[in-house]
């Protein structure tokens, strides 16, 4: 069994900065790709983007070249650290991992861009 808890949302003006963190239970954490997914209201959830075990981020859309993945997996985190933020990025954001055939999934974290 893997725990997830993303922390850090929050409201913030346009062109603000956010980092989120997703602190998760269990052991391996280093062996395996972290994702960071987005879901806004009325709309399904999406890919924002994963960091591999190796830790080498990829980004989706409209995210690259704002968005930044990190890992530490001394602490069994990972990070997403958001600049430039739009509107269009209100959501809750949600961490993943995938372990022998399994989704494991956080409760999700609340950001809000709005002036």
């Amino acid at each position: 069994q893997v725990q997830l808890v993303e922390s850090g949302g929050d409201l913030v003006q346009p062109g603000g900065s956010l980092r989120l963190s997703c602190a998760a239970s269990g052991t391996d954490f280093s062996l395996y790709a972290m994702r960071w997914y987005r879901q806004a209201p009325g709309k399904q959830r999406e890919l924002v983007g994963e960091i591999s075990s190796g830790g080498r981020p990829t980004y989706v859309g409209s995210v690259k070249g704002r968005f930044t993945i990190s890992r530490d997996n001394a602490k069994n985190s990972v990070y997403v650290q958001m600049n430039s933020l739009k509107p269009e990025d209100t959501a809750v954001y949600y961490c993943n991992t995938y372990r022998s055939g399994l989704n494991y999934w956080g409760q999700g974290t609340q950001v809000t861009v709005s002036a």
